[in-house]
Parts: structure tokens; sequence; C-alpha cells
């Protein structure tokens, strides 16, 4: 039981220093209370409309949270990843609403949740869990606001080589995405991107497959979107 409660605190120490027991003497007690979690990969995790019980903390994975249209395009509004927590769910338990989004497990994915009425108690009570707070709502708020500006004022083209160069930079070739999920990232339809994609290979700077995108020419996606 020691042994599963310094992992605990390990883990959480590490990716979340704001928690540390000299600034938060309430640890005890956020220890006590948090459900440790594994959510595998591809499960939705809050619907819009859900009510905020929890506020969970990304220990390791990804998780995408994203707003579908009346038309059911899909729009990425940001990724968690590890060290991350959500501020939707943060505003909806402060604001006493509803999930305004939704949240998939992009991958398997490993989380600690507190329950909301002990979020609510210690984000009046405690300066670091009001900064940490502060920081989730700049650092998401920064995200959505290029979310805007590439779809009002980027070609979608351009949007789809920045797309599949930082998907190739991380994971190198084949970057596994189907048209959809890559449609579904950058607020297009999926007949939209697979033309463009088409017209990518025709040129032979990249390869489609069943699933996947295979980059054949990584300086012109360099320099294809530097024009622009």
């Amino acid at each position: 039981m020691k042994q599963n409660e310094n992992t605990f605190h390990s883990k959480i120490s590490k990716l979340f220093p704001f928690l540390n027991e000299k600034d938060f003497p309430e640890f005890d007690e956020f220890r006590k209370n948090a459900i440790n979690s594994k959510i595998p990969r591809g499960k939705i995790i809050t619907l819009e409309g859900d009510s905020c019980g929890y506020l969970s903390f990304v220990i390791s994975g990804v998780v995408r949270v994203y707003k579908i249209g009346e038309t059911g395009r899909e729009i990425t509004l940001y990724r968690l990843f590890e060290g991350d927590s959500c501020i939707l769910t943060a505003s909806c338990i402060v604001s006493n609403s509803t999930f305004p989004a939704i949240s998939v497990a992009e991958t398997d994915v490993e989380v600690f949740s507190i329950p909301s009425v002990l979020f609510s108690t210690w984000i009046k009570k405690y300066d670091v869990w009001q900064k940490f707070i502060f920081n989730l709502v700049s650092e998401r708020l920064s995200d959505i606001i290029s979310v805007v500006e590439e779809i009002a004022f980027r070609h979608i083209d351009v949007r789809i080589v920045d797309r599949l160069s930082k998907l190739y930079e991380v994971n190198g070739n084949p970057i596994k995405i189907t048209h959809q999920e890559l449609a579904s990232d950058i607020g297009s339809s999926r007949e939209v991107i697979s033309r463009i994609l088409k017209d990518f290979e025709e040129k032979q700077i990249i390869t489609i497959s069943r699933g996947s995108v295979e980059i054949k020419d990584v300086n012109f996606l360099k320099e294809y979107s530097n024009k622009f």
C-alpha cells in the first residue's frame, strides 16, 4: 500500500508541481479522493450536455476535445496530453453548467479524477489552484484562437500540409490517419481532403493508402507551407 501511495505521489508531483505539499496542505485529501482510470483508445469520455462531476488530470495518452456542427462536420478544439487538464471541464464545474463539447480518448489514456465539489472548494481556498486554472485558460484560449485563425485565414491545402508535417515530425512515415480524421482535425469535409490529397499524390509528393499517408517529398511540404 505504501509503495502505491509513493507511486501516486511521484506521478502527481512530477506532472502537476502546483500540488506540492508545501503549497497545497490538503494533498492527502486529494490522494484519498482521486480515482485512477484507464480509458481505452476510441472511447468517448464526455458528450456535449453531460454534467461535470469530476475534474481529471491526464497522466498518459492523448484526449481530443472537439465540436460537431449542424452539418455533422467536426472541428478539433484542442488536445490534452500528459500533464494537462481540461479547461472546459473546469469551466463547467465553476459555472455549474454542462459540458459544451465532446472528448474522446485518441490513444489509451490514464487519468486521475477528483470530485467537482473538492475542486470548487480548493480553487476558492488556494492560490496555487487559481494559478493553475488561469494558466489553463491562457493555454487553451491560445489554442482555440489558432484554430479560428486557421479556418478563417488559411487555405485548406496549407492546413493539410501543416498537419501532415507535424505528424511526420512526431511519428515519421507512414502517417496513420484517415481522410475523415484529417478533415475533423482541420474543420473541413472528407471529400475536400480526399481531392487535395489525390492532387498531392499525382504530383508525387505523397503516397496514399488505406488509413495512412506516406510523405515522399518532405522539402516540398516545408516550402509549400512557407509560401502562404
